[in-house]
């Protein structure tokens, strides 16, 4: 197929495209269609116009998506990998059904993603779909994942981001769900590639407000406790972010089992935390406890020795969300002297 000129299809005084637009753009030859920064381009017309590589440009708007990115060499490298990744997700049970999204950065405002409503297990790399970090869908197929926002608050705050694996593993998802953060000191591996966890409020999957309840956490974390749903980790490429996962799930899980032992859990020392954590600082991966003047950020939060859950620590410029989670911990411990008190009145 000959290559097509740079030819500028230009319908920037219409409101609404549609496949008939998209139709007409193909048959003149263009490469690209010029329309306005508040037209409405249907799902059809968008998809059709990224099948046959011809450009959305958006007059008067800097930094527009490209289109093409999705059909490059490198773009196919990642869509290949991004399958592999959910496959795994899904063999090591951190998904469910259609749970799960994944997404990779590929340009500066283009990022490939997984679509809604499809199983992990049961990717192929035509399933895939590109969005901006607006999230407007600019090329593949099949509608992209409902929880985007969440990937891309991530990727406009934290520019080392390049790929974001959300999942629901089982363990660290307990913690999820009860409001707590696994102890540090316990396991050198999870120190260095994971280190404190941080956990976010709960808002409705989906939605800006859900998007937004990370970002007082990312610049300090790779990985972060979505409270009642799940986790969402981030790094330098797919499959990293993955390995994250499963760092923070398998020790969660290890931690669990050790309780049911009945031994004291042996710590590391504070000199050996020191220690690995230089080791992760020259690895370039972001932890909280970097900032020593904060006493917040000490290597060790250890509330209770032997305890394998520990509420989370404040946050800075957080403390209406963890406001929220402590609000939780008041309400059960209230409920806990209530039903103490009365078991007592009760035995007299």
């Amino acid at each position: 197929m000959p290559l097509k000129k740079n030819k500028s299809y230009d319908i920037s005084k219409k409101k609404f495209v549609s496949m008939r637009d998209a139709k007409s753009a193909l048959s003149a030859g263009a490469s690209r269609v010029l329309i306005s920064e508040n037209c409405v381009v249907t799902p059809s017309a968008r998809a059709f116009l990224a099948q046959h590589k011809i450009a959305l440009a958006t007059i008067g708007k800097a930094n527009a998506a490209d289109p093409y990115l999705f059909f490059t060499p490198e773009a196919e490298a990642i869509k290949k990998e991004i399958c592999a990744v959910g496959r795994k997700l899904w063999m090591r049970q951190f998904v469910d059904g259609n749970g799960g999204n994944i997404s990779y950065r590929i340009g500066p405002n283009e990022v490939i993603c997984t679509p809604t409503l499809v199983s992990k297990y049961d990717l192929t790399p035509k399933d895939l779909c590109m969005v901006d970090l607006d999230g407007n869908q600019i090329a593949g197929s099949k509608p992209r994942t409902s929880e985007i926002l969440l990937h891309l608050e991530i990727f406009k705050a934290v520019p080392e981001a390049r790929s974001c694996v959300h999942c629901h593993p089982p363990h660290a998802t307990a913690y999820a769900i009860t409001g707590r953060v696994p102890p540090n000191l316990i396991i050198p591996e999870f120190e260095v590639f994971i280190g404190k966890v941080a956990i976010s409020p709960y808002e409705t999957p989906g939605t800006t407000e859900f998007a937004l309840t990370v970002l007082p956490y990312v610049k300090t974390h790779n990985t972060v406790l979505l409270a009642n749903h799940g986790i969402i980790c981030w790094a330098d490429t797919v499959t990293h972010a993955e390995w994250y996962a499963e760092v923070l799930e398998t020790y969660c899980w290890t931690l669990m089992l050790a309780a049911q032992l009945g031994a004291p859990i042996s710590y590391i020392s504070e000199q050996q935390g020191a220690d690995l954590l230089a080791i992760k600082k020259k690895l370039g991966l972001p932890d909280v406890r970097f900032d020593t003047t904060n006493k917040e950020r000490q290597l060790s939060d250890l509330e209770t020795p032997k305890s394998i859950a520990l509420s989370p620590s404040l946050c800075d410029g957080n403390t209406g969300n963890s406001s929220k989670l402590l609000e939780l911990d008041k309400e059960m411990l209230v409920k806990l002297v209530t039903e103490a008190v009365m078991k007592a009145i009760g035995s007299r």
